[in-house]
């Protein structure tokens, strides 16, 4: 690559250096040097306004990690520029080949040719979760076994019993609920495994078997 292409792509890495510099110093003048408290205009955190400082915490982890990814492209670029100084710039580090003017353009920090970058990205996902979940997923739905001969506690009376305790939802929260006893929707009888087993009464709706005063018969 001759002299000029060099200058030119050298100031190409030198504005996006200062402009990765300017979101680094909006990014930290957003409070991030700041406690949760003072950032967030509270004497205490415990306890206020729990949704508040659920968005107050998400916001901070997002300028987090916008400014972590900013300072990973400015360190690429200063390792560009090293690279123009060293003579080395435009070659491929994996082959050595020439990396193309036109991938230079559209990434100037660029340190593979375009075939090894997808020969790269090709390779299996390092990142990828164990078969075994597969088998374990979804997590807790697994014990919800209304479809099964299963006649012990499982998640849905676990989940029935935490919900005779209250809970934070509210009517709204759930279509069609009127009064927070809509809230607790079972999708069984009690003390029914399969539909057939629940006792009936003359209209043939199934009796709720944990109400002692309605039983077929009386």
């Amino acid at each position: 690559m001759d002299a000029k292409r060099l200058a030119h792509f050298r100031e190409r890495l030198l504005a996006e250096a200062r402009r990765y510099r300017e979101q680094i110093d909006r990014i930290n003048a957003t409070g991030l040097g700041q406690a949760m408290s003072e950032a967030y205009g509270e004497f205490s955190l415990y306890d206020n306004h729990p949704a508040d400082a659920g968005t107050e915490m998400f916001e901070r982890e997002k300028d987090l990690g916008l400014r972590w990814a900013a300072e990973q492209t400015l360190e690429a670029i200063q390792r560009a520029l090293a690279r123009i100084d060293a003579g080395t710039y435009g070659r491929c580090e994996a082959c050595g080949g020439p990396i193309p003017e036109e991938r230079l353009e559209a990434l100037p920090m660029a340190t593979l040719c375009l075939a090894c970058k997808e020969a790269q990205e090709a390779r299996p996902d390092g990142s990828r979760r164990p078969v075994e979940e597969e088998v374990l997923a979804p997590p807790f739905r697994r014990t919800f076994r209304d479809r099964s001969t299963f006649v012990g506690f499982d998640g849905e009376d676990a989940l029935q019993a935490a919900y005779a305790y209250g809970s934070s939802d509210t009517p709204q929260d759930l279509p069609g609920a009127v009064t927070y006893d809509d809230l607790v929707r079972s999708l069984e009888q009690p003390g029914v495994v399969e539909p057939v087993e629940a006792a009936v009464d003359e209209a043939g709706e199934p009796l709720q078997t944990d109400d002692p005063g309605r039983f077929a018969g009386e």
